[in-house]
């Protein structure tokens, strides 16, 4: 791993790759004909893109705006996006990118939480803003991203603070998606965002990252930290070019990689099911893949992956509120257990239990970091917007609590089991989410599984799976034989109780299921289609 670097900003690392890289590609989109914007595809050089940054930054700069004031954006995974970024955080103002999968009112929520002085939109997410706006206390001036120019660019109606962008400024606020409640808006200063491109870059073991050869393909979208931050500040660390699609295609997955010559892959969990689910073709060999980076695989599908696509899948840890990621680079890897890394210098973790008291190895609980006693918040956000207590809550004790549930080796391996709000308590015993979905998806008729903790009047909490599956079929005796499925396979205690089969299941930009968008209003077993299966839960098979 390397030291923090969380001392400079994300302008002048910006510059200093544009002097030493001018020519080497900086940003690509792939080819797309049915993608309504650069269906040709796209790159563009450092050396271009510092042009036109300055470019930006300038026209931003004439119109008023500076430090202490923030811009929020809609624009989807577009290369502007990143220029526009790059502009706005070299004169000192924080970024706001809104997640496009929003309606109306979460997007109001978002602006006065924000309260931004500028929103910047496509043309064609014009309606969507307007009743944003509509419905928000705090109503901005609007911008299409089509018009944008010196001359129309709207003058800031409140003075800038002086001075220039400092470690400490603010880049970024990034919205969680969160399982219940309003999203916490996530504040990443310039020193945290460089740093944790710093750290990517410099992961080692299967996760070299040779400086000016490599293309990293990221299917995520740029309104999270993985694709905006993560990737993004290591490419720009390292002199090397980042591929965005508008978002993750099965179809059109290895026909994209194969012609961008993308060298590196992000992935989520839910790639791997749909692509192993595709039929053979010649692209998913002919492709210039080192290594994948990502989290969430099934253990069961990681070992089959990587033997028929050619290449390591790198299981690492992170999240917004702490982007340096600890990873399972250095073989030989824990392939297909869940394993993402040992603590390391920079990254202190304890295991704890529901007191905050340390746990025995290979007992689960849930991991607390930090960068050191000395210096315990050091490289992690900055706090929750407008939320000091749920900053100092998530804080107590000196440890940031991530609310994942893992479990350590002897050998200090980390394995992740589950969120800690995933976790089901059904008579006595803890029952993970995430081992209940697994197992639900290695049956071939499975195509989405989401498994949540319901009330049961005798035994505190059951288990709810909800399926979407590949072929129709009756939803009793999909059901039935699906719970077969499980009964047969894991403790008869983790069987799913209920099992809803469904048609579609709710999910954000980053293909991660929305459990509590599932029943908005409540889960009711009276609801069609749900079947009861709790009478066939005994410890003895019939």
């Amino acid at each position: 791993m390397s030291e923090l670097h969380d001392g400079s900003t994300i302008g002048a690392i910006f510059a200093s790759a544009v002097s030493s890289h001018g020519d080497c590609p900086f940003f690509a989109a792939p080819p797309n004909e049915r993608r309504d914007y650069l269906p040709a595809g796209f790159e563009i050089s450092y050396r271009e893109a510092g042009r036109r940054v300055a470019e930006l930054s300038a026209a931003y700069r004439d119109a008023g705006y500076g430090p202490g004031q923030r811009i929020a954006t809609l624009l989807e995974n577009r290369p502007e996006y990143v220029l526009h970024k790059l502009a706005l955080n070299a004169i000192g103002v924080c970024c706001v990118p809104i997640n496009p999968d929003y309606r109306a009112s979460e997007i109001a929520y978002l602006l006065e939480h924000s309260e931004p002085d500028l929103v910047l939109t496509l043309a064609a997410r014009e309606g969507q803003m307007s009743s944003a706006l509509a419905q928000s206390a705090h109503r901005p001036p609007m911008l299409q991203l089509e018009h944008f120019a010196a001359g129309a660019l709207v003058k800031a109606s409140r003075p800038a603070r002086g001075g220039e962008a400092v470690p400490e400024t603010p880049a970024s606020i990034l919205y969680t998606s969160g399982t219940t409640g309003r999203p916490k808006g996530c504040i990443l200063s310039h020193g945290y965002e460089v740093a944790s491109g710093a750290w990517y870059a410099s992961l080692g073991g299967r996760a070299i990252f040779r400086t000016g050869e490599e293309r990293i393909y990221n299917p995520l979208p740029l309104y999270h930290a993985n694709a905006a931050v993560v990737s993004l500040m290591g490419a720009i660390w390292t002199g090397n070019c980042q591929i965005q699609p508008d978002r993750f295609h099965p179809h059109s997955w290895w026909s994209e990689i194969a012609e961008t010559r993308a060298t590196v892959v992000h992935y989520l969990g839910v790639i791997a099911p749909l692509l192993l689910a595709q039929p053979p073709s010649e692209n998913e060999r002919r492709h210039r893949v080192r290594f994948g980076i990502g989290a969430g695989i099934e253990p069961q599908l990681h070992r089959p992956f990587e033997e028929r696509f050619g290449f390591p899948l790198i299981e690492v840890w992170g999240m917004t509120e702490m982007v340096r990621v600890l990873a399972d680079s250095c073989e030989p890897r824990q392939v297909g257990t869940r394993a993402f890394g040992r603590a390391v210098a920079g990254i202190d973790v304890r295991i704890v239990d529901e007191e905050d008291r340390d746990v025995a190895d290979d007992q689960p609980g849930e991991m607390l970091v930090r960068h050191s006693a000395a210096t315990p918040r050091r490289g992690c956000f900055s706090g929750y917007l407008k939320d000091a207590a749920a900053t100092e809550t998530a804080w107590r004790g000196g440890w940031f609590h991530t609310g994942d549930m893992v479990w350590r080796a002897p050998d200090g391996m980390l394995h992740f089991v589950d969120r800690k709000k995933n976790i089901i308590r059904r008579s006595g015993e803890n029952i993970a989410a995430a081992e209940v979905e697994a197992m639900l998806l290695t049956h071939p008729d499975v195509q989405q599984a989401a498994v949540m903790a319901v009330k049961d009047e005798l035994r505190e909490e059951e288990v709810l799976a909800c399926v979407v599956l590949k072929r129709p079929m009756p939803a009793k005796d999909a059901a039935h034989t699906l719970f077969r499925h499980c009964y047969e396979r894991l403790a008869y205690f983790k069987a799913p109780g209920w099992i809803h089969i469904v048609d579609t299941l709710p999910t954000t930009g980053t293909q991660k299921i929305q459990k509590h968008n599932i029943y908005p209003g409540g889960f009711d077993p009276l609801t069609a289609g749900i079947v009861d299966l709790r009478a066939l839960k005994r410890r003895d098979p019939a």
